[in-house]
């Protein structure tokens, strides 16, 4: 475990060999394990777990009842719902380890993903993507794209400020909140520079 200052309620279990940065919070009966690696101002609920070799960037909010298992990175920003699952094996069997199986999700930047949705593994969610509540991912999502139900279909594109964005003639799209403009070129959405 590093040396940085972080928050762990006394009915967390922090193993060994873990990296946790600073300001991180670790709350009630989560168990962190070693080997993974968790970025300067993370959030961890209640009953979390956090596998050997998952790799949490900063700023990483986890809400209750989540677990993240080997295999599964998520970079700076990434919101994970109550109860949302992810998986790590196509095809799990009791009597068969498939420990050499597991496949790789990545969650990017800022993406959000709601309580209770499954994210099958293999697949990446691209950054400040928004998965609602109870969707099914079967397969890669965009950047900037959001996506319901199950299996879950893309219903349009989100701001990073999590609106939904609304494109004109010319394939602009202004971000209500933020005033940030959008571009959609191709079936991709860029944030349009100043």
């Amino acid at each position: 475990m590093s040396e940085t200052i972080f928050f762990a309620h006394p009915t967390a279990v922090i193993d060994q060999g873990c990296t946790i940065g600073k300001g991180t919070k670790i709350w009630h009966f989560s168990h962190v394990m070693p080997n993974c690696v968790i970025g300067e101002g993370c959030n961890l609920g209640q009953n979390v777990v956090i596998s050997t070799g998952v790799v949490l960037g900063k700023n990483v909010k986890v809400q209750n009842n989540v677990s993240i298992y080997t295999g599964v990175t998520c970079d700076d920003d990434v919101f994970l719902g109550p109860s949302m699952v992810f998986t790590n094996v196509i095809n799990p069997r009791s009597a068969i380890n498939r420990k050499n199986e597991f496949a790789k999700t990545n969650v990017g930047k800022g993406a959000s993903i709601g309580a209770n949705a499954t994210i099958i593994c293999g697949h990446s969610i691209g950054e400040y993507a928004f998965i609602g509540a109870g969707a099914v991912i079967t397969k890669n999502v965009p950047p900037y794209s959001l996506w319901v139900g199950n299996p879950a279909k893309q219903m349009g594109w989100i701001s990073e400020y999590g609106h939904r964005l609304k494109f004109n003639k010319d394939n602009i799209a202004i971000c209500e909140e933020s005033k940030v403009k959008y571009k959609l070129v191709s079936g991709k959405v860029k944030k349009v520079k100043k």
